[in-house]
């Protein structure tokens, strides 16, 4: 079988690596800061110190909240591709199922919600050859 046509294209994800990336670091910060928050026992000073900058859920759902309707889809599809629910090759077919999800604009509480976040969407931007963790921010 032939090699694809767009082989050495990038694909649109409909949304910049840089946000994707600012989610990828929010969503980080949260779990960090609640698994910090279950251990909450012996490293009670050094977080005091922290707390003024911590980074909480609500600010996550407000960035998530501030983009557009494009944009809340592609971290959807992409956060689903991540988690292997679809292929790179199946990303219309996934953009299409989370813009029917999103019918209802609650993409940041949906988003928030899932587990490893952060993670997903690593490991979705991973499966199309880009790296996060390269990104300036």
């Amino acid at each position: 079988m032939a090699e694809p046509e767009d082989d050495g294209d990038e694909v649109d994800l409909g949304i910049s690596l840089e946000i994707v990336a600012t989610v990828v670091d929010l969503a980080n910060a949260v779990q960090e800061a609640e698994e910090a928050a279950l251990g909450d026992d012996d490293d009670d000073e050094d977080l005091d110190d922290d707390e003024d900058e911590e980074i909480s859920e609500e600010m996550l759902t407000d960035y998530i909240d501030e983009l557009n309707e494009e944009q809340q889809v592609a971290l959807i599809a992409l956060a689903w591709v991540g988690r292997g629910d679809y292929e790179p090759e199946e990303w219309e077919e996934a953009v299409k199922l989370a813009t029917e999800r999103n019918v209802k604009g609650d993409a940041s509480t949906y988003l928030a919600g899932l587990e490893g976040l952060g993670d997903l969407l690593s490991e979705g931007a991973g499966a199309f050859g880009l790296v996060i963790e390269e990104v300036d921010r």
